[in-house]
């Protein structure tokens, strides 16, 4: 069995339909009635809008909400408290409401179809929702083609309020959408829309929030990007190299429903759903519809060293950037090469003072520095966890496959240096020394590092032919980060916690639940097994897994 980059499952109580002929047969059902189909900003409304009035016909009256938005200039002034002042890469997450972005709302009336972010505000008889994946939307609004809510059509958006005033708003919007959407439109190929109808897409979403599941990884390359993503697994890409795989990125993450073609659906909508059969009622208590923990893949295998970077404090993150809980990072090495090395914690005679005027003078005059200077770099070694705290200075050396298993939040990398590696514009690419300095932790530091950010692994349990190793804990941690080796087999139990697994050594193996479902999950995959599951086993030869959850 090989990785496989498209995870699927079935549909229950509907079948995923394919054209427009669909949609105008849902749509006649309803006349002369007012249908609103709701969506992100990114979609290209106007072409969609066009196919839809052209299939059903010259009678349907097409009204595009946005013209009434209040006025861009306004837009940004109600959405003022995401701003940090001066800050042209972070932000802090929008915590408003669409409706408030509004200055008045149609009111139609008869045969008519009301389209675009917002139309679910709007008295109507039916209501859908149209969407595209995460990835399509980012690199849409990279390439200048679309545009951030409230903008008017055609303008070019900016990555920096897609990411942490629209995703935020929309999200939240699309989930109390949910309980009462009549059907559900994937437009990742715009002249051949997959749909699914309501009731159907949470009949699915409820069914598999009971049995393992994978999301649908996302491959990105990158200035430090390396090999091994492409070659071992199997990726196919255009690009020079992979840097990323998000394997379960769940701000960004897809779940694909149904077999040829899928429907692709967010995971944010599994969490309104069913948040609570996934995560457990203790979890689901503490982080409400976030799914706290994070698996991706950092390839510099023929590559380069990453940034020299810490996150936020606990702190910090929520007075700053507004978010309940930091992003704390672990790097466990999957596959490393001779020489290769990881920078983590600060040198017991680190300057922090002179590493800051160096950091200074290569953001402002492109001098280069060795961050040796400030920072330990310990040894990559293969099936080692490093845990990175917030505030800890810390990257992948060149040569490295790590698996970074990690809390959900991501947009918050904080670079000291970038050993002047120039964006596709030819500038240095951004460092951000204010928030990095003001976050670096000047305690993580000395031979302390060693003893609490790389332990020992110690057995938690062991039986014939298995055991189950601690790899790391630190109280400030809320997730844990244990390894399954086994010869053939191996029992285990969520006991209402979810459990996050990656399969770093072994060809394949079997999930199987005490219900009754059997997953297979084959060499570097990684599979949420929800809360609701309980018991299960894992059969295999010669595996090592990699287990994450909340303590």
């Amino acid at each position: 069995m090989t990785y496989d980059p498209s995870p699927r499952y079935p549909t229950v109580g509907g079948e995923v339909e394919v054209g427009y002929p669909t949609l105008v047969r849902a749509a006649a059902r309803l006349r002369p009635g007012v249908l609103a189909v709701d969506g992100p900003a990114t979609l290209p409304w106007e072409r969609f809008a066009a196919a839809l009035a052209d299939a059903c016909g010259p009678t349907l009256r097409m009204v595009d909400v946005r013209r009434f938005l209040a006025p861009w200039e306004e837009i940004q002034r109600r959405t003022a408290a995401a701003t940090l002042p001066g800050d042209p890469v972070f932000a802090r997450i929008f915590k408003g409401s669409l409706e408030s972005l509004f200055d008045e709302l149609p009111s139609p009336e008869g045969e008519t179809v009301v389209f675009g972010p917002g139309s679910s505000l709007v008295r109507h008889d039916e209501l859908w929702y149209a969407d595209v994946p995460k990835r399509m939307s980012l690199a849409a609004v990279r390439d200048g083609v679309a545009g951030n809510v409230g903008q008017s059509p055609g303008s070019a958006g900016t990555e920096q309020r897609l990411l942490f005033v629209d995703w935020p708003l929309l999200d939240r919007h699309k989930q109390e959408l949910l309980p009462r959407l009549g059907r559900y439109l994937d437009l990742s190929e715009l002249d051949v829309p997959r749909s699914l109808e309501g009731g159907a897409l949470r009949g699915t979403l409820a069914a598999l929030a009971e049995a393992p599941f994978r999301a649908r990884p996302t491959f990105f390359p990158g200035p430090w990007g390396g090999q091994w993503l492409r070659r071992e697994l199997g990726i196919e890409t255009d690009a020079p190299n992979l840097a990323w795989s998000y394997e379960l990125i769940t701000p960004e993450s897809g779940l694909l429903l149904g077999s040829d073609p899928p429907l692709e659906v967010g995971f944010e909508l599994l969490m309104a759903q069913a948040g609570e059969r996934v995560l457990g009622t203790e979890v689901a208590e503490r982080f409400g519809l976030s799914f706290p923990i994070r698996l991706d893949f950092l390839d510099t295998l023929e590559g380069g060293h990453l940034s020299i970077q810490c996150h936020p404090s606990d702190d910090s993150m929520r007075s700053t950037f507004g978010l309940p809980y930091t992003q704390h990072e672990s790097y466990y090495v999957v596959s490393t090469s001779p020489g290769a090395q990881i920078f983590l914690g600060l040198r017991e005679d680190a300057d922090l003072t002179a590493f800051r005027e160096e950091a200074e003078r290569a953001e402002r005059c492109g001098v280069p520095f060795g961050p040796e200077r400030y920072l330990q770099t310990h040894p990559a070694e293969r099936h080692r966890l490093y845990l990175i705290p917030g505030g800890t200075p810390h990257a992948s050396g060149a040569g490295n496959v790590v698996l970074e298993i990690s809390a959900t939040p991501y947009l918050y990398t904080l670079r000291f240096y970038d050993w002047l590696r120039r964006n596709g514009d030819g500038g240095l690419r951004p460092v951000h020394l204010e928030h990095a300095f003001a976050n670096l932790d000047p305690g993580r530091r000395g031979a302390s590092v060693g003893s609490e950010l790389i332990q020992s692994p110690r057995v938690e349990r062991s039986g014939s032919g298995f055991r189950e190793l601690v790899l790391g804990r630190l109280p400030e941690l809320f997730f844990a980060v244990h390894r399954l080796d086994f010869e053939r087999e191996i029992a285990d139990d969520t006991e209402g916690r979810f459990h996050v697994l990656n399969l770093v050594e072994g060809e394949e193996l079997t999930i199987e639940t005490a219900a009754g479902d059997a997953h297979p999950l084959a060499n570097a995959e990684t599979v949420v097994i929800p809360a609701s599951v309980g018991a299960y086993r894992l059969r295999g030869r010669e595996c090592k897994v990699v287990k994450a959850f909340v303590r």
